[in-house]
């Protein structure tokens, strides 16, 4: 290593000098380890002792947010340095449980430079008020976890959105807030930002994602280590830390953020998928003669996986406890426990986020290496994919490598859903059951529709509180638009949903009685006029 890059890794965190005896503290742990630490232990070490975190150690070293790297250096080594070297001094074992316990346990050792001495009732005048200062402002530096969070750094609009969720919280006191939209709407993005604001007003801030379905133990336990990490015991019990996490929530000023909530929820529409299928696929006389009676069957609604139902239990409870924390949720689909808690002067609220504006469109195209983009362009691309910024950054790239960066020639050629965009789509629409898809491919047709047109133009004669629940479910999973008492769906759901038709009418061509499309008029006749309006009867 360079004398320079020693330099520069010995002055990392230096300030820890300031409140610990830093020289014994790497004399012990050396004899603890059986040879001297590296200077990147060291610095890891001072990291902990200045109040940072895995993911803030990591942010400032490595300028990122993952804290893998950091985390993984720390239990391999030093946290075991340290129970070793704390071990020999007490009669029992010492355990360092996470990051935060480092500096309670070396405070306890005696590795903390004490400051302030009582002499004959006086303070010692070497204690200076800038010392005071500096030590009364590290204590009410909130403890910080982010976990993988995204870089926000840049971060489009939203203006609107962030004062209302800060109001909520803040001046109302809104303890528990779902954040809800489609997919590649920002959710996530919107949290970390979000949490980036507020942070100053939690004791404790912990980011966490759902989207790989990590257990409730392992989340659990990570929030617990985090703001309570004295009281809690590896192993202990699902219900043991829920009510830990209820009281902890209760006693500190803490928030917790669960990102991709709707990665451990399901519907559970296999049995009406597979009953319906050979309806649909048959002639069209065979739903007339069909011995299914669709009046006893129920549209699925959003349940858990199975093993993960104790989320639902923390977030019921969170959501009817009094405390003075908040958990904010980010999800494609609404909780079911979110419907009866919620409401505009409860202290449970839900807020969908809608797409970007077209300046906003225009700076991620520009952000994207379009050095001109004019107005026009941009108003399109915003209209095409409703704002949705991840869809515009997956188009803005298909625009540089398919069209040589021309944004006209890809107006020209219509296709608006493809790759990336598609798979995103498909992802929530095959969550969906055969009567939600109906009214997906009704609402495609026709523009919009209010409850009484969709009952009546309905292929398959449910009865009105399947049809209520099939729409209220498809509010809750954010695919509809409301304008009073009508539904209707953005531009790129409806382009979706016309292909996938399109699909379907091929699929089935050999024997036209038994499509999808033809079994019933409506679909052919407002498809075919759709088709001539979009320019897509080409495709047919």
């Amino acid at each position: 290593m360079s004398t320079s890059r020693r330099r520069k890794i010995e002055e990392e965190f230096i300030e820890a000098k300031n409140n610990w005896d830093l020289e014994k503290l790497y004399v012990d742990l050396a004899s603890a380890k059986g040879k001297a630490l590296t200077p990147v232990e060291k610095k890891f070490l001072r990291g902990l002792l200045c109040g940072f975190s895995p993911a803030e150690i990591a942010s400032k070293v490595y300028k990122t947010r993952s804290s893998s790297t950091v985390r993984v250096y720390l239990s391999n080594g030093l946290y075991k340095y340290i129970e070793e070297m704390l071990s020999r001094q007490a009669p029992d074992f010492i355990k360092v449980k996470n990051w935060s316990r480092v500096t309670q346990l070396l405070e306890k050792a005696g590795y903390k430079k004490v400051w302030l001495q009582i002499e004959s009732g006086t303070l010692n005048t070497t204690f200076s008020k800038t010392k005071a200062q500096e030590i009364a402002n590290n204590k009410s530096t909130p403890m910080q976890d982010w976990g993988e969070a995204v870089d926000t750094s840049i971060f489009y609009g939203r203006k609107k959105e962030l004062t209302q969720v800060e109001k909520w919280i803040l001046q109302e006191k809104v303890r528990l807030v779902v954040l809800l939209g489609m997919g590649g709407i920002g959710k996530t993005t919107f949290s970390v930002r979000l949490a980036e604001l507020l942070k100053d007003n939690f004791d404790f801030i912990v980011w966490r994602s759902l989207r790989f379905a990590a257990s409730p133990e392992v989340i659990f336990e990570q929030i617990l280590e985090v703001i309570s990490p004295e009281s809690f015991t590896k192993g202990q019990s699902i219900s043991r830390s829920i009510s830990q996490l209820v009281s902890c929530l209760r006693s500190t000023r803490s928030l917790i953020i669960l990102d991709h909530v709707d990665s451990i929820l399901y519907s559970n529409s296999n049995i009406e998928v597979q009953e319906y299928t050979e309806v649909l696929s048959a002639k069209t006389s065979a739903i007339a003669n069909s011995n299914i009676n669709v009046n006893n069957l129920n549209v699925p609604s959003i349940q858990y996986l199975p093993g993960y139902e104790a989320f639902g239990e923390l977030i019921q409870r969170l959501g009817e406890s009094q405390h003075q924390s908040c958990l904010l949720l980010t999800s494609r689909e609404k909780p079911q426990e979110i419907a009866a808690l919620e409401g505009n002067t409860l202290p449970v609220r839900s807020l969908k986020l809608t797409g970007l504006n077209q300046l906003q469109t225009k700076e991620i195209l520009e952000l994207k290496g379009f050095a001109t983009v004019n107005l026009e362009e941009s108003q399109q691309i915003m209209q095409r994919y409703a704002g949705n910024p991840l869809f515009i950054k997956l188009a803005a790239t298909a625009i540089h490598e398919l069209f040589a960066g021309k944004i006209d020639e890809f107006l020209q050629q219509e296709t608006v859903v493809f790759g990336g965009i598609r798979s995103c789509l498909d992802e929530q629409f095959n969550r969906l059951s055969v009567v939600e898809k109906q009214i997906m491919y009704l609402l495609a047709i026709n523009g919009d529709f209010d409850l009484k047109k969709l009952q009546k133009n309905l292929m398959l004669r449910v009865s009105q509180r399947l049809t209520l629940e099939a729409v209220e479910l498809l509010q809750r999973r954010s695919l509809l638009e409301t304008d009073e008492s009508s539904f209707s769906l953005t531009p790129v759901l409806k382009e979706y949903l016309i292909e996938k038709l399109i699909e379907e009418n091929l699929k089935f061509s050999r024997d036209e009685a038994g499509s999808l499309l033809f079994a019933h008029t409506i679909f052919e006749k407002q498809l075919k006029n759709h088709l001539k309006v979009s320019r897509l009867n080409t495709e047919l």
